[in-house]
């Protein structure tokens, strides 16, 4: 686990593209640039190759989208691979509805993915494992989430991360789970979205090791979450989106450290 990632994120101020989803952009760009890296959003596909060609790295969100965004989010999938820049796809509600799925799906069959990043509901529907998704939201299921992670990063041929009480982090053999986190994010609704494009920014600094830039942004997001909320006394939704914007861009490497919870595994 290299912590140490965030320090480099910051000193290289990665550029960030992003489709992002409508409800949560803000947060998303916010988030980006209170970590250390530079945010640029895309709505406007004749802009695609340049946009790709001056970023360090490429999120994809399938949270609102219409048909003329499919063919955007894939002409950036497609620049993404042609100029060699990691790729992290959000795979919104995939496990709710289907033709969500079918399009998440399609659009993967066309493009290589770096890491998902996604509920348990959603990484269940790409792995085609019986799941009760419930909207956006991970459901319930009594299959285990780590098979379930691995069966879909042996799937996409990538890093899965699989969002929730515990983050599961696999490229479908190592294994990590991160402990941190807090139940705050669930009542934060952009918390997801931001997270897959941080992981994107680290991505970008990772020298190619998306196992190792996966897990350690989702252990500094974990963690810094997890620090802003023993600051509260109660769940205060609207007070701790405010204050992670704040930790995100002041919390250290040795805060991190001190507060580090997780647990690594190889199956083969």
């Amino acid at each position: 686990m290299k912590i140490g990632l965030l320090d480099t994120l910051r000193a290289a101020n990665p550029v960030v593209l992003n489709i992002s989803n409508f409800v949560t952009v803000q947060d998303v760009a916010n988030g980006i640039n209170a970590i250390g890296a530079s945010p640029i959003m895309s709505e406007e596909i004749a802009e695609t190759r340049e946009m790709v060609q001056i970023s360090s790295a490429v999120a994809l969100n399938l949270g609102a989208f219409s048909k003329p965004q499919v063919d955007h989010i894939l002409a950036m999938g497609q620049a993404a691979n042609e100029l060699h820049k990691p790729l992290v796809i959000d795979p919104v509600a995939v496990g709710a509805i289907a033709y969500r799925k079918q399009v998440a799906t399609d659009l993967m069959s066309q493009f290589q993915v770096d890491v998902i990043r996604g509920n348990a509901g959603e990484i269940a529907a790409l792995a085609d494992v019986e799941w009760q998704a419930k909207g956006i939201d991970a459901g319930s299921g009594n299959q285990d989430l780590v098979e379930i992670a691995k069966a879909c990063a042996q799937k996409q041929h990538c890093v899965v991360i699989l969002s929730g009480e515990t983050d599961v982090i696999t490229d479908g053999e190592r294994v990590v789970k991160v402990h941190n986190g807090t139940p705050l994010f669930q009542l934060h609704v952009g918390s997801g979205d931001m997270l897959s494009s941080i992981v994107a920014a680290f991505c970008a600094v990772s020298d190619g090791d998306y196992f190792e830039a996966a897990q350690t942004a989702c252990v500094v997001f974990a963690a810094i979450g997890e620090l802003v909320a023993k600051e509260l006394k109660e769940e205060r939704p609207g007070t701790f989106s405010a204050r992670l914007m704040d930790a995100l861009h002041l919390t250290t490497v040795a805060d991190i450290e001190k507060l580090l919870n997780l647990t690594e595994r190889r199956d083969r």
